[in-house]
């Protein structure tokens, strides 16, 4: 193999953990978001968790994270506006990195 062939392959491989990462860092904001609303709504315990469960799963059905936003603003209504959840998935988003940086 050629020295580019080697960069190239690289590359590839530092692209497709990059995006293996982010994923993983959004899966788990997602569900401390949901753990989160579920607190506001009152769950605990294993509803708390099936509830963040399914923050993740709304995740899935666009790209982006309105999908995210949209499911959490209607089942908050009344106790967290929009931009409100916004903010808590961008501050939860960094808190996900750091853990799963403390675990490599």
């Amino acid at each position: 193999m050629t020295t580019f062939d080697d960069r190239e392959k690289a590359f590839e491989t530092k692209f497709a953990h990059d995006a293996e990462m982010l994923f993983k860092a959004e899966a788990r904001r997602n569900r401390l978001a949901g753990l989160w609303a579920a607190g506001l709504l009152g769950k605990s315990g294993a509803e708390a968790d099936e509830y963040a469960l399914s923050v993740v799963n709304a995740d899935f059905e666009e790209a982006g994270s309105e999908d995210v936003v949209r499911k959490l603003a209607a089942d908050l209504d009344g106790k967290a506006t929009a931009d409100e959840i916004r903010k808590k998935l961008s501050d939860l988003m960094h808190t996900a990195k750091s853990q799963l940086m403390s675990e490599i």
